[in-house]
């Protein structure tokens, strides 16, 4: 993300921030990306949007150098004050960040990729090409546009218990525009107090195709697009996740 990029202020409150860990619990996803990074033996790592940093942490280790990047200041306070958060470099900013030459593996995990819309896509993907070593590796995930998973998303007013008590949620999703952005619209109430926290965001989605071509105009070559967490490769017909890596030449 850059700093024009409105989707970075939907996750800079400190309320939705603290709810984030429980809403997203570590899973087969962080278990792939850690994979990837074992097998490219990445000794200088990025993770960029990294959010909350659950998954930042674990890339931590003897020999290993390893920054999170997020534009959420709420974000990265969880990040900082979690167990081992201080093994790993934070900064607040976006892919502008990422110095020259500077890791061996970037990652893009959850929706991070999603969240970067028209332009700013375009941007990101130069600045971690120029940002990769020759050999680097761009792994990140999105989402198969064919399978219309934005049609699920949208529900009217819901209650559920949390950490942070008891909440009404309601959440709409319109429709792709013609560049395959649809509009999220978030309405969160905490019973306890009455507190309204309103929210927006864009995501885009992109076929396998043009995927592969976005990331070709920047010098960075796929190598494998998987269609579920174990690398079984991409079927357009069946599969919802793209898991996507490619290298630098």
């Amino acid at each position: 993300m850059t700093p024009s990029d409105p989707n970075g202020a939907t996750y800079d409150d400190a309320r939705l921030a603290a709810l984030y860990d429980h809403d997203n619990p570590p899973g087969e996803d962080h278990a792939y990306f850690r994979q990837v990074a074992d097998e490219s033996r990445a000794r200088r790592i990025v993770d960029l949007g990294c959010g909350t940093g659950s998954l930042t942490v674990t890339f931590a280790g003897e020999g290993r150098a390893v920054v999170g990047i997020d534009p959420a200041e709420a974000m990265l306070a969880v990040a900082r004050a979690r167990p081992g958060g201080n093994a790993v470099t934070w900064r607040q900013g976006t892919a502008e960040l990422i110095e020259p030459a500077s890791a061996d593996l970037v990652v893009m995990s959850g929706n991070v990729a999603m969240h970067l819309i028209g332009e700013v896509w375009h941007a990101t993907l130069r600045r971690v090409a120029t940002g990769l070593v020759p050999g680097g590796r761009l792994v990140f995930e999105t989402r198969n546009p064919v399978l219309r998973a934005w049609e699920d998303w949208s529900h009217g007013p819901t209650e559920r218990t949390t950490p942070a008590g008891r909440l009404l949620e309601t959440e709409t999703v319109t429709a792709p525009d013609a560049d395959g952005v649809v509009l999220m619209r978030s309405r969160t109430v905490f019973l306890a107090d009455g507190a309204l926290v309103e929210a927006e965001q864009r995501l885009q989605f992109r076929s396998a195709a043009q995927v592969r071509a976005d990331l070709d105009a920047v010098g960075l070559t796929v190598e494998r697009i998987s269609g579920d967490w174990h690398r079984t490769p991409f079927d357009d017909a069946t599969d919802r996740l793209m898991g996507v890596e490619a290298r630098k030449a």
